[in-house]
């Protein structure tokens, strides 16, 4: 089965609501070692961008993909803003003007995504950013894609791998963004970009698991 804009549309919402109750535990993540600003961040861009949502509900995913991430590149404040602008206008541009999408799209996008905001943060593996989620999450659809799982096993083998990554990130020293100025002392803290992440790629498999 395919994954429809309805679908699209409701991940996001989900995603929003998800934001919405764990504000808090990212504020709480970043005060340890950032502006502790990433919750309060993400709460007001996902906002923005259910008070835009119905104006694109007519259009395409790739339409409301990039319209999402306009709208957080507006909002959000930080590095949050360019970055996760930026996973949602790559995944709108690689996805394109369809109403629905097999789950080899999502792959697509989401290596589009990731390799966008790599590009964009000048960030490996390891370095304790969102990527740490997030390029797991793709290696594991991948795979379960060419194994032959179903949609809904794919995405939640892709949400385990972008959870097995966020917590990966706890032994790890920065060597990006505000954490980075922490030195040694950022080891031992979970990264707030790689949960919120997590959250994100968790969101997607659970609003998808009947497509």
């Amino acid at each position: 089965m395919a994954i429809t804009k309805d679908d699209v549309l409701s991940w996001i919402r989900d995603y929003a609501q998800v934001i919405e109750e764990n504000f808090e535990m990212l504020t709480d993540l970043d005060r340890e070692i950032g502006d502790a600003d990433h919750g309060a961040n993400m709460r007001r861009g996902f906002k923005a961008v259910l008070e835009k949502l119905p104006s694109v509900e007519d259009k395409d995913i790739g339409a409301i993909l990039k319209s999402v991430g306009m709208t957080l590149l507006s909002k959000v404040g930080g590095a949050a803003g360019p970055l996760y602008s930026t996973f949602f206008m790559k995944a709108g541009t690689t996805i394109g003007a369809k109403s629905e999408m097999a789950i080899d799209d999502w792959a697509k996008a989401l290596e589009a995504s990731t390799a966008g905001i790599a590009a964009l943060g000048k960030a490996q593996p390891n370095d304790k950013t969102m990527l740490d989620a997030l390029y797991p999450a793709v290696d594991a659809l991948n795979t379960a894609i060419g194994n032959g799982s179903s949609n809904g096993e794919a995405l939640q083998k892709s949400a385990d791998a972008a959870h097995e990554g966020m917590l990966a990130t706890i032994p790890l020293v920065a060597r990006k963004g505000r954490a980075s100025y922490l030195g040694e002392r950022s080891a031992g803290h979970q990264d707030p970009g790689a949960t919120s992440s997590y959250l994100l790629i968790k969101s997607a498999a659970e609003t998808w698991a009947d497509s």
